[in-house]
């Protein structure tokens, strides 16, 4: 426990719950569990019910606690639908009784692919195939739900969502610029091309949804028992947008033959191809697909500028070389992919 209580005021939870009325007695087993972000996940049990709490780092960021109560916001929101996700429990809006906002969900009965597959997933490449084409019915139920029916309706900012990204991610970019130790984006293949192209074949139009934001291998997890999506987690991006772009998401970090994707699973002979998972969302959804190649360009635009960002950090000695030498190598695999889809 002494980790868990470095991290999380026990005692503080303990009264907290109590005055709630989630449960009696003392807190059990408390132990953390490692996360796909900086964000602490602490899982434990009392009077005799498993929870999960998740909090924000220990050292806030700017917007730390409205990104808890948004997270808890949208699952409380999906509840009852067919959208695969961890159940909803409680929120604490108020930071002083553990130092931060946090909310209490279910824990997850699933495993994270890319942390390494069980044996059944392991063995069967029919098994892997089923597992891609489930993550895509998780982003159809998602990107299906009426947001306005289920409360979410002032979540996001729909109007101009896709005409605001490319200046939003490029301006970004252009940011790094500030920093001397940086080569500049003269690497990037295409960094000319790419922003040119996203401008000119921009949808004209789109329906608005919920879109989870950051919609990959390693945001979701799998069932021990079956193929089938037990839960889509890390929820911090979502938004009110175009749900589109989590297909492209998707398009930018699958694996596929060239093996270039940043988080990657093994074995991967099974798994369906991108157009495969494509075809499997259109034939799900009503939403016009012509312009799909220009949402997996986005995606590819908008990771490789966030990930070149550690390298920024690097160059100027903020963060390990080796990890921003692999990440940069990342942004030109990205932006290679990009140009690919841009050819058709």
């Amino acid at each position: 426990m002494g980790q868990a209580k470095e991290v999380v005021d026990i005692t503080a939870l303990s009264q907290w719950m109590d005055d709630v009325g989630f449960g009696k007695g003392q807190i059990h087993d408390p132990s953390l569990l490692a996360g796909g972000t900086q964000n602490i996940l602490l899982k434990f049990q009392r009077d005799g019910r498993d929870y999960l709490l998740r909090r924000p780092p220990l050292h806030l960021r700017k917007n730390s606690n409205e990104t808890m109560l948004r997270e808890a916001r949208v699952l409380d929101a999906l509840d009852g639908s067919n959208v695969p996700h961890p159940g909803f429990i409680a929120v604490c809006d108020d930071p002083s009784i553990l130092g931060a906002c946090f909310y209490l969900m279910e824990p997850v009965d699933g495993f994270n692919a890319t942390t390494g597959l069980p044996t059944l997933h392991k063995s069967d490449p029919e098994v892997r195939r089923r597992m891609g084409f489930s993550m895509v019915e998780g982003i159809t139920a998602l990107g299906a739900l009426d947001y306005k029916s289920v409360g979410l309706q002032d979540f996001g900012k729909p109007e101009g969502f896709i005409e605001r990204q490319v200046p939003r991610w490029l301006a970004h970019l252009n940011g790094y610029s500030e920093i001397a130790a940086w080569p500049g984006p003269k690497e990037l293949p295409g960094i000319d091309l790419i922003p040119t192209w996203l401008e000119d074949n921009r949808p004209t139009s789109f329906t608005p949804g919920i879109m989870h934001g950051d919609y990959h291998l390693a945001n979701v997890m799998f069932s021990h028992n079956n193929p089938e999506l037990a839960a889509i987690v890390d929820w911090e991006l979502c938004t009110i947008g175009d749900p589109l772009l989590d297909v492209g998401w998707l398009m930018a970090m699958w694996q596929g033959p060239e093996s270039d994707a940043p988080a990657r699973v093994e074995p991967w002979d099974g798994f369906p191809t991108i157009e495969e998972l494509i075809k499997h969302y259109a034939e799900r959804t009503d939403r016009n697909m012509d312009a799909i190649a220009w949402y997996g360009v986005l995606a590819c635009f908008k990771l490789g500028v966030i990930l070149e960002g550690t390298y920024v950090r690097a160059c100027a000695g903020q963060a390990p070389t080796e990890i921003g030498d692999r990440l940069h190598q990342s942004t030109i695999n990205l932006f290679t992919r990009a140009l690919k889809m841009m050819a058709g």
